[in-house]
């Protein structure tokens, strides 16, 4: 029977767990557990290091920053709920918890690909218009690109749980992943969802799709500027400024995309694959972020070595 969400708040959904490996859930949590650990020593540890440190105090770096504190609430938000799940059986999640989750994991994906195309601008401005780089990439640019990241991804996912919120659902309510996500959650309605689908791909495309695309034009500019270098030792030198940036790229929208086909073309998949892409998508840019740029970042590295 369906029920009406606006007066049902108790436990709604049931989170997905591990397919023929209820029994042995605990033991699985522990590689959860210890990634959620690691990423929140790394991020931490570069937040610390970048305030500690005078030379690190550059539009660039601050960026970084900003990337650390979206991945430590990215996943604070998901990782501790599901490791509940794992340890206490706890498979129940209300739905007003459902949509605060699917909002939260939504913005700060968005917020994350703006920073990531902020920090392509920086990196196309210093290499391409080095003189203007300090004119135009102040640290009070920088605070308001936070900012208007910030704003951007709130306005644009706001609506994806408002959409939702008037439903009705039936059935078990069973979702595909250990957290909710909005393609998940509105699979489960039994009303039509054609509003909600439309506006959820047009957000996706003008927010993380379309930064994609800036972020690939930036680097045709930036690759046409190293090109016209005379000497391939110099090319390499400047070219390796944006080797971090380009990991930290690949590490959020590979996993992103990876999610986005098993959501759209993979019913027919072992549930697993549904898990265990949905904490890649979680933990990978969390735990890959900040030993990237610990190892290409020289005064991070001495920053953490005199720390341990």
């Amino acid at each position: 029977m369906p029920f009406s969400n606006s007066s049902d708040l108790s436990p709604s959904f049931i989170l997905a767990s591990i397919p023929g490996l209820e029994a042995a859930q605990s033991w699985m949590a522990i590689p959860l557990c210890s990634a959620y650990i690691l990423a929140l020593a790394g991020n931490c540890a570069v937040l610390l290091v970048v305030r500690a440190e005078p030379s690190l105090h550059a539009p660039m770096y601050f960026f970084l920053c900003m990337l650390a504190a979206i991945d430590l609430a990215l996943a604070t938000a998901t990782v501790p709920r599901v490791l509940s799940f794992y340890w206490f059986d706890s498979r129940e999640i209300s739905f007003a918890a459902c949509l605060l989750q699917m909002f939260l994991i939504h913005t700060l994906s968005a917020v994350e690909s703006t920073v990531l195309l902020a920090m392509a601008v920086d990196r196309y401005v210093a290499i391409c218009h080095p003189l203007r780089h300090a004119a135009v990439l102040t640290n009070r640019a920088t605070a308001k690109i936070g900012l208007l990241a910030l704003a951007r991804g709130v306005l644009f996912f706001l609506p994806l749980p408002l959409l939702l919120l008037p439903l009705p659902f039936c059935g078990p309510r069973l979702l595909s992943h250990s957290f909710c996500l909005h393609q998940d959650v509105m699979n489960l309605a039994c009303a039509n969802t054609t509003p909600s689908v439309v506006y959820g791909l047009t957000a996706i495309l003008l927010v993380m799709g379309l930064d994609a695309v800036l972020i690939c034009l930036s680097y045709v500019l930036i690759l046409k500027a190293v090109l016209r270098l005379a000497a391939w030792r110099e090319r390499l030198k400047v070219f390796s400024t944006c080797i971090a940036h380009v990991c930290a790229v690949l590490a959020f929208y590979v996993p992103l995309i990876g999610l986005s086909v098993v959501h759209r073309f993979g019913k027919g998949l072992a549930p697993l694959v549904h898990i265990i892409m949905g904490n890649i998508y979680i933990l990978v840019p969390a735990v890959l972020n900040p030993i990237i740029y610990g190892v290409r970042t020289k005064q991070i590295q001495r920053r953490i070595l005199s720390l341990i």
